[in-house]
């Protein structure tokens, strides 16, 4: 299915090569195999996706927000259409598992229609300031815009995150991370046959040529980035260096969840597991909890409630129906996992489970969910993104000690607050910096909430009306009418 094709990035409707014919191996982590030839593009090859943008903005940045919203609605379609081949593609090129990379397609298609519903809410406002002028508001696009995805939910963003963008009259040039390129590629070749040609352009390059080359471009005025701090950051730099450009950073975090000593222990301990995501995306996820920060006195019978969740865990090939946990997304993703766990026994950290590959999967990038004990708060394993199936637990003796530990790190993306007690969990909540926050819960999500961080973990928000605002601008007008 995947290495039987060629693969050609997606630029003005057409499927193309590298315009200097460059190209780059991908391997998939689940068999250790090559599986294709990528094509790599460089600065050239953004430019002609930038220009072919560009032309097919125009018209339909003057199309009714009506006829736009509608054909973004076949869209989703054409993503159910083709669900199961999208997510298998993800499965074999990140190791996520297959039956969540469905729900993942099911996820991005459910998106789109909810931005093609939201459409005409784009209206604007008229204002009562005296009777010889009218004054009123309108939304406008920004022309070109940029989408830059991370590697982790692969065929969702690359599908949900076109919506906003689409639905809101914009042109969209969309890089997913080399490391995960098939799925938008594909979907990039299934929407071309219901998009003007030009509309949206999937570019893939390995390296920062490409990245820098769509961000520095002065046409591309606004835009989207998934992924880690140090790389949102830099895309701020460089985007600086030449205009002023609108820019969501949607970015990394070391979350925390407070279990309060009112608590519901073994539901915490269940919603920990939960939270971390090592089931389906072997918690390759920014929104991950990774720091159970519970007290002291009850440190050692929380470990155990989260030592028999996590072993209960079924680790194994993505494709097979009982497989709960799949691989690790490269092989730098799970050096860096064999670091943090390197550096976590250096620091003193107490091993509960896991702490090595898992074995007799084949030669796929396997690694057991992995669970610390007695984490001191300063350490890095506390204040560091892993990014990978590695869980801190840490003592606390004060709920005030509690929330400065969850708030001491440089990040503030998500957190969690389990209590009996709905006043102690909702001031916990507030006192927590991150900009999504669950009460007795953790990782669900709902269609049209706001996501977004506090502090390094990013500026803006993804998902519902906020998302499709922010890829609109606000014009003003003022109208002499008499007098």
């Amino acid at each position: 299915m995947v290495g039987a094709r060629k693969w050609g990035l997606v630029i003005d409707g057409k499927i193309t090569g590298a315009l200097e014919g460059q190209e780059f191996e991908n391997f998939s982590p689940v068999t250790g195999a090559m599986i294709c030839q990528l094509p790599d593009a460089r600065e050239r090859d953004v430019e002609a996706a930038v220009a072919s943008a560009a032309k097919a903005q125009v018209d339909w940045g003057r199309m009714p927000v009506k006829e736009r919203s509608s054909i973004v609605r076949k869209l989703a379609t054409v993503l159910r259409e083709h669900r199961k081949e999208l997510a298998a593609l993800d499965a074999i090129d990140v190791g996520n598992v297959y039956s969540f990379m469905l729900a993942d397609v099911d996820a991005a298609a459910d998106t789109l229609e909810m931005m093609a519903n939201f459409g005409l809410s784009l209206t604007g406002r008229t204002y009562p300031v005296a009777d010889t002028h009218l004054c009123y508001s309108r939304y406008e696009p920004y022309g070109v815009v940029a989408r830059i995805n991370a590697f982790n939910h692969p065929v969702l963003f690359a599908g949900q995150k076109i919506g906003a963008p689409l639905v809101a009259g914009n042109a969209l040039i969309m890089k997913p991370s080399e490391n995960a390129a098939l799925s938008a590629l594909r979907m990039g070749e299934l929407f071309a046959e219901h998009l003007p040609p030009g509309l949206l352009n999937v570019i893939v390059g390995k390296g920062a040529e490409c990245p820098q080359a769509i961000v520095r471009h002065p046409a591309v005025k606004r835009i989207g980035f998934i992924g880690s701090s140090q790389v949102g950051m830099a895309i701020q730099r460089d985007a600086a260096a030449v205009a002023v450009k609108n820019i969501t950073l949607e970015l990394g975090g070391k979350n925390a969840l407070i279990v309060a000593p009112d608590a519901d222990f073994e539901a915490a301990a269940v919603g920990v597991v939960k939270g971390m995501n090592f089931v389906g995306w072997q918690s390759q996820s920014c929104m991950s909890t990774t720091r159970a920060i519970v007290p002291r006195s009850e440190q050692e019978r929380f470990a155990s409630l989260v030592k028999a969740e996590v072993e209960s865990i079924v680790i194994g090939d993505p494709f097979e129906p009982t497989t709960r946990m799949g691989t690790l997304a490269s092989q730098a993703q799970f050096e860096k996992t064999r670091m943090y766990v390197d550096i976590a026994k250096s620091e003193g950290a107490e091993l509960v489970t896991g702490g090595e590959p898992h074995t007799g999967c084949g030669p796929g990038l396997y690694h057991k969910p992995t669970v610390f004990t007695n984490v001191r708060p300063e350490s890095r394993l506390a204040r560091e993104e892993v990014f990978g199936p590695v869980l801190s637990i840490i003592g606390y003796d004060t709920l005030d000690e509690a929330v400065q530990i969850a708030n001491s790190v440089t990040f503030g993306l998500t957190g969690s607050v389990w209590s009996r007690d709905i006043g102690t969990a909702h001031r916990l909540a507030h006192a927590l910096q991150a900009g999504y926050v669950w009460i007795n819960d953790s990782s669900s999500q709902f269609e049209g909430v706001p996501f977004g961080g506090y502090k390094n973990s990013g500026i803006g928000h993804e998902d519902g009306l906020e998302e499709l605002f922010s890829y609109a601008q606000l014009k003003a007008l003022n109208v002499r009418i008499g007098g």
